[in-house]
């Protein structure tokens, strides 16, 4: 199903959001986007199939937002099957990631992930966001179409440090939103490569 092609239209495009992928990062890569398509004849974790269209919605738009991380510990909440997690984990390995969701079903999928492509630095965790207490706080906390915005800041603010930063990615629903636990940071533009929407990362720290 994924050919030659496919590993050189991420590679190439890694390279349009001015990074590089290692011939390791490339083999992890596709070897999770193969282990995503087998465990979705089972358990519904993605309704897009097409490989081309695999690599720039689930991997580049994923990539794109990495120079935003900050600090040594990241979780991503509604991470659903790893997403931006996994492919975030596999380019910043010294790194430590939390991958939070609340289906057992798709938290099971991380664990495998993480056993069979080696990846040391993902902790899947079964929990609904507002009921995990983490016993360190993190830097940064990543959400992908997990919620609107303002539900969002609520259901975060207790898993950041102070000065943390949350990177909630969007296509809509841009307008600054003020609350009392973050300051407003800014919103930037994510041009994902071969993809013809629009996304944006919304930015707010901790307070």
């Amino acid at each position: 199903m994924f050919n030659e092609s496919h590993r050189e239209q991420l590679s190439s495009g890694m390279k349009m959001l001015g990074g590089e992928l290692t011939d390791k990062q490339l083999d992890q890569s596709i070897a999770f986007l193969k282990m995503l398509v087998k465990w979705n004849r089972v358990y519904n974790l993605s309704a897009i199939k097409a490989p081309e269209a695999m690599i720039s919605l689930h991997m580049l738009d994923s990539l794109a937002i990495s120079p935003f991380l900050q600090g040594k510990r990241c979780v991503d909440v509604g991470t659903g099957a790893g997403l931006p997690g996994i492919p975030l984990a596999i380019i910043n390995s010294d790194i430590n990631f939390t991958l939070l969701d609340s289906n057992s079903k798709k938290t099971r999928f991380i664990q495998q992930v993480c056993i069979e492509l080696g990846l040391s630095n993902i902790e899947p965790m079964h929990a609904r966001v507002e009921s995990f207490q983490p016993q360190q706080k993190f830097d940064t906390v990543t959400a992908r179409a997990f919620t609107s915005l303002p539900e969002l800041l609520t259901k975060t603010r207790h898993l950041l440090v102070k000065g943390g930063k949350l990177l909630a990615m969007k296509s809509k629903e841009l307008d600054a939103i003020e609350h009392n636990d973050f300051l407003y940071d800014s919103v930037q533009e994510l041009v994902i490569p071969s993809l013809d929407v629009t996304r944006h990362v919304v930015i707010y720290t901790a307070q």
